[in-house]
């Protein structure tokens, strides 16, 4: 969903061979509405070719014929001779009818249109009109082109062999850019509506988006001195950005974000599926790990496949792969999965070849560098391993025993930062891996540390969390954070070469906005003074903790301004205002009857 991520996706549109020719449809939809498509045939490879297709809300552009040199394929497939072809979504630059953000599911197979029936209906003309295709498709996308991507799959046209959905967008209310478990993600959604949800006429490929002038603050200051969310609609789009309306008049998991979750849609599948997503994806990693889920849960028996490597938001489309932030990876991740597991895929499901098929599930271990191949994910058998937060701040992996408790302020006017660099604009996609021993120095983040480790700690899959805990207030959000600490003594060196000695690497951390805490549909206030349990479960990992090392649990209520402020008030947070807003004191509760607590399944 981040703009920077999507500008260098279509840098990637480039060095196109001249034995490319290029086509255009206009393909009807069964209610009349056509789709812009561009079309890309090689010339000089003999033969029938698969057709590989990518729906598209950013442009299928360039457009006209005369411009053949802007689109996607590696140069394997371009040498094989794949067929490219691109679609604008419907209502989106060239194409016809209206666009409507994660277009619904259709709830009645028999009546309507959704994003299953206009891939249908484009693979059904493709295969009939397209020279030289070899009668089977393929769909792909990233992040937006991977939420259609996944929605084509669902009741699967017979031509459409295989589909690969890459961090696909698949529930903006529960995990994926929008919010997680509720809570509002300020920073993304604020700059990417402020360009991609400013309505725009269809030829106006540039679409520079709404101009806002910030005066040159840094993005900490710009959000806090904007006010509540409401305040900032008020200050900044003044009504220009309907969709930022759209979410705020749907505070609560209901039907609107129901209809657009795909997860539960993910039925009557019948080609094979290709997931990805990236382990340290600040934008959809809930996405894939949940598409691939349901996919597999409500489709026994197809090819379903899942490939979770080490990466940002599609890192695994460019490069090499060997590194992201202070992290090596002492191999070419990202070209490794290109060549070893995309690239088989589509031949075997797309050309009839005689390649293996992936495995069930490719996980790259962090900490320990290599890629892992599983018969299912999360991993059969795993064990459990759990650490309890203790007295003086440390964890303990046995539950307390004693009557303990620690607390820290939240006060919304100074909220804590999800990063060090209080000076930066941008939002970094290294947040998720960055060193967090500014964290450990702040008054209002709470910091367990756990004892060095005599010998590796491998964890899988996702990791619970089970806090107890009160507020003086009526509601708060909890963001715990997983850490990797690298010992004090350690010689390594990160990859941007700076010493690894001490570290403390996040390694997973997410956010739980309390009073959702029971249920995404029915918030139910915090009673004050009381202890509360807050259960949340994060994102799957495959990580070694080595030997030396330690792990660290941090707890902090504001994660700012990444996620939006909670007042502390129990209230319709999008209604608020700046004096809706007070400090409260956070108590997290560690005794025989309340036992806080995080925990992994273990290898």
């Amino acid at each position: 969903m981040a703009i920077p991520t999507f500008l260098a996706l279509l840098l990637i549109r480039a060095q196109t061979p001249v034995q490319y020719a290029k086509f255009e449809f206009n393909i009807p939809m069964r209610d009349g509405v056509k789709l812009y498509t561009s079309v890309y045939i090689p010339k000089q490879v003999a033969g029938r070719h698969p057709i590989l297709l990518e729906r598209t809300p950013y442009s299928a552009g360039p457009y006209g014929p005369a411009n053949k040199d802007d689109f996607l394929g590696s140069p394997r497939m371009r040498q094989k001779g794949y067929i490219f072809a691109y679609q604008d979504v419907r209502g989106q630059y060239m194409s016809g009818g209206t666009y409507e953000n994660v277009r619904p599911i259709r709830k009645d197979a028999t009546v309507g249109t959704d994003e299953s029936t206009d891939t249908w209906d484009t693979v059904d003309y493709l295969v009939k009109h397209v020279p030289g295709n070899n009668g089977a498709v393929g769909l792909w996308g990233i992040s937006y082109p991977g939420f259609y991507a996944a929605a084509g799959a669902i009741d699967t046209h017979p031509a459409l062999k295989a589909v690969s959905p890459q961090a696909p967008v698949s529930d903006w209310f529960v995990g994926d850019d929008v919010h997680h478990n509720g809570a509002f993600f300020l920073q993304d959604n604020f700059d990417f509506g402020a360009w991609f949800d400013m309505p725009h006429k269809s030829l106006e490929r540039d679409h520079p988006g709404l101009k806002i002038d910030r005066g040159g603050r840094s993005a900490y200051d710009f959000f806090l001195q904007g006010g509540s969310l409401a305040e900032i609609e008020k200050k900044y789009f003044k009504g220009r950005i309907p969709y930022w309306n759209e979410v705020a008049r749907h505070g609560t998991y209901d039907d609107y974000w129901k209809d657009r979750a795909l997860p539960p849609h993910m039925k009557n599948v019948k080609c094979a599926v290709l997931t990805v997503g990236g382990l340290f994806d600040a934008e959809d990693m809930w996405g894939a790990l949940n598409t691939y889920a349901a996919t597999e849960r409500q489709n026994p028996g197809i090819p379903n496949f899942l490939v979770m490597g080490p990466w940002y938001h599609g890192m695994w489309a460019e490069g090499e792969g060997t590194a992201f932030g202070d992290l090596s990876y002492g191999m070419a991740t990202s070209q490794w999965y290109r060549e070893n597991v995309e690239f088989p895929f589509f031949e075997r499901y797309l050309r009839g070849q005689e390649v293996p098929p992936p495995a069930e599930a490719t996980i790259f271990q962090t900490g320990a560098n290599r890629w892992r191949t599983f018969t299912q994910w999360p991993p059969a058998g795993l064990g459990k391993y759990s650490v309890y937060l203790g007295e003086g701040h440390t964890l303990t992996e046995s539950a307390p025993g004693t009557e303990g408790a620690d607390s820290y302020e939240n006060d919304p006017a100074r909220p804590t930062p999800y990063i060090a660099d209080l000076s930066s604009k941008e939002r970094p996609a290294t947040y998720m891996v960055d060193d967090q021993r500014w964290a450990e120095k702040r008054s209002d983040v709470a910091t367990y540390k756990g004892p060095v480790l005599a010998r590796d700690l491998t964890v899988a899959g996702p990791v619970d969390v089970d806090l107890w805990a009160s507020t003086t207030g009526t509601d708060a959000d909890f963001v715990v954070k997983v850490i990797d600490v690298w010992p004090a003594d350690s010689t390594d060196v990160s990859s941007r070469g700076r010493p690894m000695a001490g570290y403390e690497q996040l390694l997973r951390g997410d956010i739980m906005r309390g009073k959702f805490r029971n249920s995404l549909e029915k918030p139910e206030p915090f009673v004050p003074g009381q202890s509360t349990r807050v259960h949340f479960r994060m994102n799957d990992v495959l990580h070694t903790f080595k030997a030396g090392h330690r792990i660290m649990v941090q707890v902090q209520s504001s994660w700012f301004p990444l996620v939006d402020r909670n007042p502390n008030r129990f209230m319709d947070i999008y209604q608020a205002t700046t004096s809706d807003f007070q400090p409260a004191t956070i108590t997290l509760h560690h005794d025989p009857a309340h036992p806080s607590s995080v925990s992994f399944g273990t290898l």
